[in-house]
């Protein structure tokens, strides 16, 4: 038989001290000594205590679910996002319930509003490609409902994120693609607004100014999908001085280029070069497989979910949290 879960009292029985120290210890507090804390760690750990979540967040008046917001679930990103998410919470021992905004604002209003009601202890999201406003974040804020934001990240309202390093990820693609033989390559990006999109095409603006390359507005375009990018390249690969490479804000959109350029008789690579961001199932499965950025999505999860968890039990140590990316070669570049 299973041996029943020992309790705070219970290690404080053992220990012969105050209940309310074994709580400090185990929560690190300074005001408790070295000595005793490693004194109650060792205990827990040797007697495989696990905390009470449920009956921690009782006494504070929530439930112990957190909520999710997830723009697309088909997205291979945010899929992982969330798989580090459960996989964290899980350990925990918090439960999530997870929304889809599908990239609506209007749904994102109702989702914080469904939170709300559901009392969640806190919540972790991703904004939705059109939101713009973010009364709906504030008002969860204000009824001391904890956020951290994830990828796409709300500078409207005081709270913490968790960012893959979208500036250095963009910069590394672009310049490893002029450094391999590019010299009109064009950015494909999402709405302007979002934070992902400008440090992007940050990234891409300064590995073209360092390579002192040729770059205006009109090699900057606004296509995110793949339905978008098969309907707008065609027409650029047959200019004149037409590009030889494309940086993509995903792979969906690299592999929407990677199809036009096909259709057009165009070789990849070696007449345009093609780089994504996401390193998803997508990257694997085209032919000639994508070269993309790696966006470490069950890590950016997992931190997320850390971040939250945290701030509910009052053990803040990093507010925000930048991931790093790595550039996967294959064969969509030189």
């Amino acid at each position: 038989m299973n041996k029943p879960q020992i309790t705070i009292k219970d290690i404080a029985r053992a220990l012969n001290v105050a209940t309310s120290t074994v709580s400090r210890a185990l929560k690190d507090s300074p005001d408790i000594s070295k000595e005793t804390r490693d004194l109650v760690h060792e205990y827990a750990k040797a007697h495989n205590y696990k905390p009470n979540v449920q009956a921690i967040n009782l006494r504070a008046g929530r439930t112990n679910t957190i909520g999710v917001i997830v723009p697309q679930m088909i997205h291979h990103f945010f899929s992982c996002v969330l798989s580090g998410i459960e996989q964290a919470a899980a350990k925990a021992g918090y439960n999530i319930l997870v929304a889809q905004s599908n990239e609506s604002y209007e749904q994102e209003v109702k989702i914080t509003r469904s939170f709300l009601a559901a009392r969640v202890c806190g919540v972790i999201a991703s904004l939705a490609k059109n939101t713009s406003h973010y009364e709906h974040y504030q008002e969860l804020l204000d009824n001391n409902i904890p956020i951290v934001f994830y990828d796409r990240i709300c500078t409207g309202v005081q709270t913490e994120r968790v960012v893959v390093d979208d500036y250095a990820g963009s910069f590394t693609a672009v310049e490893y693609m002029i450094q391999t033989g590019c010299k009109r390559i064009y950015f494909y990006g999402a709405d302007p607004h979002l934070e992902i999109t400008k440090n992007r095409r940050n990234g891409y603006l300064d590995a073209m100014k360092k390579y002192k390359m040729p770059v205006d507005d009109s090699m900057m375009r606004l296509c995110d999908t793949r339905e978008q990018a098969i309907a707008i390249t065609p027409d650029l690969l047959e200019m004149p001085n037409r590009p030889d490479g494309f940086f993509a804000i995903n792979d969906e959109t690299a592999a929407g280029i990677l199809y036009a350029c096909k259709v057009m008789g165009l070789r990849v690579p070696e007449e345009v070069s093609i780089c994504g961001f996401t390193n998803g199932m997508i990257a694997q499965n085209t032919d000639p497989k994508l070269t993309t950025v790696e966006q470490h999505g069950e890590e950016v999860g997992r931190s997320a979910f850390e971040i939250l968890s945290e701030k509910l039990d009052g053990t803040e140590k990093s507010p925000n949290k930048i991931v790093r990316t790595n550039l996967v070669v294959r064969g969509t570049t030189k």
